[in-house]
């Protein structure tokens, strides 16, 4: 049997050796037809355990181990490790790069969007069972291969170009060395293209990045056949004066020692309001949430809408993440992947009940822990599947898509040309936000309960709705408003001009003080009057009576003290103070003291 074996092995080597790794069209390859045991019914057999099918799980243990062990001279698929899984997948990278890939299939583009794509994933099939065997440590994570071309620079300036993403591996994500390595990328490029003398970074200037910068704003992409968003040039050119700057700094050499462009050569981006979801369409959308078949989906949403915990995070909790606090409101324990730092934040009961569902899903499964790169801590996640996590897209994207289009929220667009929804997973962050600052919550729960690490972050939703915008400006500009206040003659009379008018609509909450509002206007200068109950800009309405009836007994009580002490002339201030107050009460209509405004209430 050895011999035949053999005889057979040699055979597959002489066709290996004319197709690379056997990736031809129609190409099968079981080992065990040919008498050749590699160990795969065990892997099969831990693959279903996992939550794989039999027939998917049959197909990539026998794909992936029969080509890995041809390839590499194995004979036990417990020989395999994360250098033969990586060393495949490159090869499926490579074969699209072959002069006679025609023969094999129709075209490039073909064999990137089937056969590349089913091995891939036969391939991080067997990675995640291996994991789970403890077998290799990398974690199973599935991606498609990148079919970007290699970096084309000269030698001098590809050594910098590739030393500098491997020394920001070691502390950024991926994606962040990524964007990074592409901004290097294409300004290597533009300078291939145009300035083919320029053999090192040191031979580069402030005029090349500029005309680089001014070229990625206007040249058409290939994608879309549009210009770069603004979003998308700020990201390479901070990547880019990010390279020149650590270069330096480290002393790498054939670089310009210097930053040759900084923040102020991106362009500037513009600070929106967070865009909430209106009550209306969360009336209308939630209902098809708690719809949702999926109990991972539903969950994930829920939990999005309730608390305000960004998506990555809902995607990496542990099992353990639910608890109650004392009084028995539910809430939500986060390891602050983020932020590196841990937090708590409670929960509503719905989102609640449909995590526990998950947890008890989960509550059996035997899968090896993962370790977080960022924190380190050995976490068994929650939302999983198949030895794997559970991508953003399927948790979030992908739902709120189809609970888009069932309700009608579409604008058009979308891959399929049918439209795409309206309403992003990301907009539930900022709908609980804008909630909690509306509804007076103060600025550190807002920080807290979203995760926030600097104030500025949070002080974006402490921007009122346009409902709540309108409320309090027809309170005062609107017709017919019950005001006070020496500016009240010049509202009522339309005095103001129109221009004028508009400026006070636009800013009406920066002008908010103790007892009312200022209405001076900006070609008026900065208010130098403290005595605001008398500046002839000062307006009030019937919601800030409580508070003014308050600043009176401190007025009067005030005044009572300083009779005692016989300070005359604070006597009479604490008095005029106070018997501006009651005028002011008395043309709202309102009561002077808290006990008549009660009797008011109760008849």
């Amino acid at each position: 049997m050895a011999l035949v074996s053999l005889s057979v092995i040699s055979r597959w080597f002489i066709i290996a050796a004319a197709v690379g790794w056997m990736f031809v069209a129609g190409a099968s390859m079981d080992t065990a037809e040919m008498g050749i045991d590699l160990g795969t019914t065990a892997l099969i057999e831990e693959a279903i355990a996992l939550g794989y099918a039999l027939g998917s799980a049959r197909q990539a243990m026998n794909w992936t181990t029969g080509r890995i062990a041809l390839h590499a001279g194995l004979s036990r698929a417990e020989h395999i490790t994360e250098e033969h899984i990586a060393g495949a997948l490159e090869a499926v990278r490579l074969f699209s790069e072959r002069e006679d890939l025609h023969r094999f299939y129709p075209s490039v583009q073909n064999y990137r969007d089937n056969a590349s794509k089913q091995w891939v994933t036969h391939l991080h099939q067997l990675q995640a069972v291996l994991f789970h065997r403890c077998q290799v440590t990398t974690q199973p994570r599935k991606l498609m291969p990148s079919w970007k071309p290699p970096m084309e620079l000269p030698p001098r300036m590809l050594a910098v170009a590739q030393k500098w993403p491997a020394a920001r591996r070691l502390t950024d994500a991926p994606s962040t060395v990524d964007k990074l390595e592409l901004a290097v990328r294409v300004f290597g490029n533009r300078l291939g293209e145009n300035h083919p003398g320029i053999t090192t970074f040191a031979d580069v200037t402030r005029d090349h990045c500029l005309g680089w910068i001014g070229h990625i704003a206007e040249a058409p992409t290939e994608r879309t056949g549009k210009p770069l968003g603004v979003m998308s040039r700020i990201q390479r050119i901070s990547g880019l004066s990010q390279f020149f700057r650590d270069t330096a700094i480290w002393q790498y050499p054939d670089v310009p020692g210097y930053t040759l462009i900084g923040a102020g050569d991106a362009p500037k981006f513009p600070q929106k309001v967070p865009r909430f979801i209106p009550g209306h369409e969360l009336d209308k959308l939630m209902p098809v949430i708690d719809a949702i078949a999926c109990p991972f989906q539903r969950a994930a949403l829920l939990v999005a809408r309730w608390s305000g915990v960004r998506r990555t995070e809902i995607q990496r909790l542990p099992v353990d993440c639910l608890d109650r606090c004392p009084d028995g409101t539910p809430r939500l324990r986060l390891s602050g992947r983020k932020t590196c730092r841990e937090r708590v934040v409670p929960l509503h009961e719905d989102a609640a009940e449909a995590l526990q569902k998950v947890i008890d899903l989960r509550g059996n499964a035997s899968e090896r822990s993962f370790t977080d790169e960022r924190t380190g801590e050995e976490i068994r996640y929650l939302f999983m599947s198949r030895g794997k996590l559970l991508s953003t897209c399927y948790l979030f994207e992908t739902s709120v898509q189809d609970a888009c289009k069932a309700v009608g929220f579409v604008r058009p667009g979308g891959r399929d040309g049918t439209g795409r929804g309206t309403v992003s997973a990301h907009r539930f962050r900022h709908t609980v936000g804008t909630q909690l600052a509306e509804r007076g919550a103060e600025l550190h729960t807002v920080m807290k309960v979203l995760g926030h690490t600097s104030v500025s972050m949070a002080l974006v939703y402490a921007q009122v709705s346009d409902q709540e915008v309108l409320r309090d400006c027809r309170a005062v500009l609107g017709p017919g408003a019950t005001i006070a206040g020496p500016a009240a003659d010049e509202l009522r009379n339309g005095a103001l001009p129109d221009a004028s008018v508009d400026w006070l609509k636009t800013n009406f909450f920066k002008t908010e003080l103790e007892l009312g509002r200022c209405l001076r206007l900006p070609a008026e200068g900065p208010c130098e009057c403290g005595l605001y109950l008398t500046c002839a800009k000062f307006v009030t309405t019937p919601e800030y009576a409580p508070r003014l009836r308050a600043r009176r007994e401190v007025e009067l009580t005030l005044a009572r003290d300083a009779v005692e002490r016989g300070w005359d002339r604070e006597v009479e201030r604490h008095r005029c103070t106070s018997e501006r107050i009651d005028k002011l009460l008395a043309d709202l209509g309102q009561p002077a003291h808290a006990e008549a405004e009660a009797d008011k209430s109760r008849a």
